[in-house]
């Protein structure tokens, strides 16, 4: 058993020395590629809560956050009180001062609202945008989002954990995963389950879901007028067909259940 043992020891070594460097440190990359990505898929829920919040806190750093005091903030404030929390996780909301037309939900039920957005909304429909995106974070598209993200652009780096505690990111590591929640793109299926969620989440907690559709047809409005885009129009509605779905769809929902839609409003000041 020991001479087949040494046997293959020397086969192995043997081919080993066979490899042209360049192809052993290829060889050693592809090795170490590996185990990081094992390591990536075996996250814990504690080490991913704690990438989660470095992310969070990166991007409040690095965006103008709307003081307590500013319109804006005394408005979603407004809006969203009862909102506390989605299946125990307890939610968070902020305001971006930035241009562009946006809005997203983080798994650790971090709720951040770009002013450009509720600078078109109303109250109504700027509830419907935020049911949505908490649909998001229930049905769990966040985080798997994150992790994938997590995966693909900073694991991949060779992030560490000791001790069963996540390594700090760097800069360039947060900021692609800032990006990639941001502009985190989901499927249809995906989308429909976040307006089923985001429709009961409203429902129940006293506010009219038809905002969630009057929001739809602003975005398809604005593109049928003036061709207007935004990042958050191209990753909710990846074709045009599907928003008319999705507007068919909800509106059924809340006739259905016999809500009365609210008239139409100019976004608050």
């Amino acid at each position: 058993m020991k001479k087949n043992i040494f046997k293959l020891l020397v086969i192995a070594l043997a081919f080993a020395a066979a490899i042209p460097a360049s192809a052993q440190f290829n060889l050693k990359k592809a090795i170490s590629a590996g185990s990081k990505a094992v390591q990536a898929a075996t996250l814990t829920d504690e080490q991913m809560a704690a990438y989660v919040k470095e992310s969070v806190d990166w991007m409040d750093e690095h965006n103008q956050v709307t003081p307590d005091d500013d319109p804006y903030t005394i408005r979603l404030k407004k809006l969203t009180e009862g909102l506390n929390d989605v299946n125990g996780i307890p939610l968070n909301f902020k305001v971006y001062y930035v241009i562009d037309v946006n809005a997203f939900a983080c798994a650790d039920g971090s709720v951040r609202v770009f002013s450009s957005l509720m600078d078109i909304m109303s109250d109504d429909e700027l509830l419907g945008i935020i049911g949505h995106e908490v649909g998001h974070v229930a049905k769990h598209h966040s985080k798997n989002a994150f992790k994938t993200s997590l995966l693909t652009d900073a694991l991949k780096d060779g992030i560490a954990s000791t001790g069963g505690k996540a390594a700090a990111l760097t800069e360039s590591q947060l900021g692609a995963l800032s990006e990639g929640l941001i502009n985190a793109k989901y499927s249809q299926k995906q989308e429909n389950e976040a307006d089923d969620y985001g429709y009961e989440f409203l429902k129940s907690h006293g506010k009219n879901p038809w905002g969630m559709v009057m929001a739809f047809e602003k975005f398809q409005k604005m593109e049928q007028e003036s061709g207007a885009s935004s990042s958050y129009i191209s990753k909710m509605f990846s074709s045009h067909p599907e928003t008319v779905a999705r507007i068919k769809r909800m509106s059924e929902r809340c006739k259905k259940d016999k809500i009365e839609r609210p008239a139409a409003a100019e976004p608050a000041k």
